[in-house]
């Protein structure tokens, strides 16, 4: 993992991202790394949890809800630009 959270697996410049795991309150860069790593199976958040901070921002360090999260293109804090194409994987993260 780099210095904004990028990992081996998804590394674009918009990759600035960690998710905190329902499973276990880690945050990791991505899915994979969990899998990699973890001695446990990931969970996604459950149904109604979207007041969790759960959503890290790797250039900032800013921790933001999961609604915050999926309602924004970038941080609201820094304005650093997310990934669109991260939300194809919201079911792993937020059920």
């Amino acid at each position: 993992m780099d210095d904004q959270t990028r990992c081996v697996h998804y590394r674009t410049e918009l990759d600035v991202i960690a998710i905190r795991f329902a499973c276990c309150g880690r945050y990791y860069p991505c899915y994979s790394c969990h899998d990699e790593t973890a001695d446990h199976a990931s969970r996604p958040w459950p149904a109604g949890s979207g007041g969790e901070l759960a959503v890290l921002c790797g250039v900032c360090r800013t921790e933001l809800t999961i609604d915050g999260y999926r309602d924004a293109p970038s941080c609201p804090h820094c304005d650093a630009a997310f990934n669109p194409r991260c939300a194809l994987h919201y079911p792993v993260y937020f059920g």
